[in-house]
C-alpha cells in the first residue's frame, strides 16, 4: 500500500498493490499495519456503511461534531466517484479548503479523512459503490451538513460523468438545504483544529 498524505492535515489517499491474473484482481484495501504506521492511529471500527449512487448523486459535504468526530476510509467497489475533503477544523492552516480523490474500479484507491473533516461523494456512472469503514456509529443528533455548492469553499465539481456524458446533479433534501460555511461559523458548530 502506498499512503500519499493529501493537502489538507489529516486526510491520505491509499493506493493499494493489485494483484491480477486471467482470473481477476486481489488487493488489500484496508491493512491495519500499514494504515497506523502512516497515520499514527489505529482506525477504530464501530460500523461500515455501503453507498450505490446513479451518476450525479451527490452526497454530503457531511460532517460530524467533535468531539467526538467521526472517521472513515472510503474505497470505490464498482463505478467511480469523486471523493472530497473539506477542511472545517476552525483555526486549522486549511480551514475552509478543499482536496479530493478520484476513487474506482480501476485504481482501487482509497481515502481516509479524520476527526473534524467534511466528506462529500460525487458519483461519476450509474451503479457505482462505495463502501467505508467509520470510527463512530451513525448518531444523527451529531451529525452536520454543509451545502456542497457553497461559493466561499468553491468546490470544483465535474459536470461530465466517466463516461463524458453531462452529469444531473442528485442531491438529497437535507443536502439541498445545508448551510453555507458562513452560517456554520456563526452558528459556532464547526470542529476545532
Amino acid at each position: 500500500m502506498e499512503f500519499r498524505e493529501l493537502t489538507i492535515a489529516g486526510a491520505w489517499e491509499i493506493t493499494p498493490r493489485r494483484f491480477g491474473d486471467d482470473r481477476g484482481v486481489f488487493l488489500e484495501w484496508f491493512k491495519d499495519s500499514a494504515f497506523q504506521a502512516a497515520v499514527g492511529t489505529p482506525l477504530d471500527l464501530k460500523q461500515a456503511n455501503c453507498s450505490v449512487s446513479a451518476a450525479g448523486v451527490l452526497r454530503g459535504v457531511h460532517f460530524t461534531d467533535n468531539p467526538p468526530g467521526q472517521a472513515k476510509y472510503v474505497t470505490c467497489v464498482r463505478g467511480a466517484f469523486l471523493d472530497v475533503i473539506v477542511d472545517l477544523r476552525v483555526d486549522s492552516p486549511t480551514f475552509g479548503q478543499w482536496d479530493s480523490v478520484l476513487i474506482d474500479d480501476v485504481d482501487r484507491r482509497a481515502v481516509y479523512l479524520s476527526e473534524g473533516l467534511g466528506h462529500a461523494i460525487l458519483s461519476l456512472e450509474d451503479n457505482s459503490t462505495v463502501m467505508y469503514l467509520c470510527s463512530i456509529e451513525y448518531t444523527p443528533s451529531l451529525d452536520r451538513d454543509l451545502h456542497p455548492f457553497d461559493p466561499d469553499v468553491a468546490i470544483d465539481w465535474p459536470t461530465v460523468g466517466r463516461d463524458g456524458a453531462p452529469l444531473e446533479f442528485q442531491l438529497s433534501p437535507k443536502d439541498t438545504a445545508a448551510p453555507s460555511l458562513a452560517e456554520l461559523i456563526r452558528a459556532g458548530v464547526l470542529p476545532r483544529f
